[in-house]
């Protein structure tokens, strides 16, 4: 059973930073795309960042320069270190998987596996 389980998020003021983990277990993902997209309440869910099996990087806009994705293939998990952070990064974050894919994409149809979330809140 694959199981993506994401750790790190919590309640944080303006400008401080945050450390999330996406651990991977059930298969392996080191020749797979990954990524993170979070969802603020009432809206949909929207592309942050992606990293392809070699580690190349994109990055939505308005998270570039302070957002960095990394992934540890060794580890079978990828990270997103959020720096800055503002009160519109509020949202669940959610960590997903592509199945047959290395190609970092943007679109959340094009990620087969995803985790359960976890909270973020950036107070003002």
């Amino acid at each position: 059973q694959v199981q993506l389980v994401e750790t790190g998020g919590g309640l944080v003021q303006a400008g401080g930073s945050l450390r999330l983990t996406c651990a991977a277990s059930g298969r392996t993902f080191n020749n797979n795309a990954m990524g993170w997209f979070r969802q603020a309440p009432g809206k949909q869910r929207d592309w942050v960042a992606a990293i392809s099996n070699l580690g190349g990087t994109t990055y939505a806009d308005s998270v570039k320069g302070r957002f960095t994705i990394s992934r540890d293939n060794a580890k079978n998990t990828i990270y997103l270190q959020m720096n800055s952070l503002k009160p519109e990064d509020t949202g669940v974050y959610y960590c997903g998987a592509r199945g047959t894919s290395f190609f970092p994409s943007s679109s959340p149809t094009a990620y087969d596996y995803w985790g359960q979330g976890t909270q973020v809140t950036v107070s003002s």
